[in-house]
């Protein structure tokens, strides 16, 4: 019998900005302490080849939106030994500037979309303000472009990418929203992304405000809940925390990769 593959899965953190708690949940936070976002993407590495999920924004995105950049994501996947030319899967779990940025990084690669998603990127509701400025008009028509060049696979729900990684449709922060699952040594682990920006978001059931649709947000929680093995298992999308709970790659990562596969400090 065949073992089933299992995969060692990195966070790389890539930049960072300072907020408030009162910005990071709807209806805002009484408490209205400091509540900084890290903005991550993530390496999901198996025996032969690995996979990227998100592509995160450039300098020239860090500039446009006023955030601080850590260090590129080319330079965090070359510490992992991984070549962004030689990447064949990215998956995107949104199309928001800071998940899908960098779109000429990876010449090699193949997308992988939600339906969902790209009807929402480029559909009427992008005539909204407030659902449109969260993403980078240049981004959306570099996937447009991917597409006619059959570059992009779509999925309506849920799909296997390879054996032991798969993608969940969730909705809420986006209209297609979708997490990723990935099988390891201690189990299934679900990159969360930004269907909770905090491990607060799903722990208290609060959502982060920027949202499409609030009951898709708040059932999507459970969802996340019912794939990973356990709570622990669940990695949310721009906590600084994440950091502090996993251990570094090496020495010299120490504050930017981090290993989420293996027992937390």
């Amino acid at each position: 019998m065949t073992t089933p593959e299992t995969y060692r899965v990195y966070a790389i953190k890539y930049a960072h900005h300072g907020r408030r708690s009162s910005q990071n949940f709807l209806g805002g936070d009484a408490h209205d302490v400091p509540m900084p976002l890290d903005y991550f993407v993530w390496a999901v590495v198996g025996a032969t080849r690995a996979f990227l999920v998100d592509t995160g924004f450039d300098q020239a995105g860090a500039e446009k939106r006023g955030r601080s950049p850590a260090r590129p994501i080319d330079q965090g996947l070359a510490e992992l030994g991984i070549e962004p030319a030689a990447v064949q899967d990215i998956i995107i779990t949104h199309m928001h500037y800071d998940h899908a940025g960098n779109r000429d990084l990876f010449p090699g690669a193949r997308y992988h979309v939600q339906d969902r998603e790209m009807a929402f990127c480029t559909g009427r509701c992008m005539c909204h303000q407030p659902l449109a400025v969260h993403f980078e008009p240049a981004d959306v028509a570099s996937m447009v472009h991917k597409v006619f060049a059959k570059r992009v696979a779509f999925h309506d729900g849920d799909a296997e990418i390879a054996p032991g990684l798969s993608v969940h449709h969730i909705g809420g922060h986006t209209a297609g929203m979708q997490v990723v699952r990935v099988r390891t040594a201690r189990g299934f682990l679900v990159l969360a992304s930004d269907a909770s920006h905090f491990y607060a978001n799903f722990q208290q059931a609060r959502p982060f405000p920027a949202v499409h649709n609030v009951a898709e947000a708040l059932e999507g929680y459970q969802r996340i809940h019912a794939l990973a093995d356990s709570p622990q298992q669940i990695i949310p999308g721009h906590d600084p925390q994440v950091l502090a709970r996993y251990p570094a790659a090496s020495a010299r990562h120490e504050g930017w990769i981090v290993r989420l596969d293996g027992d937390t400090r």
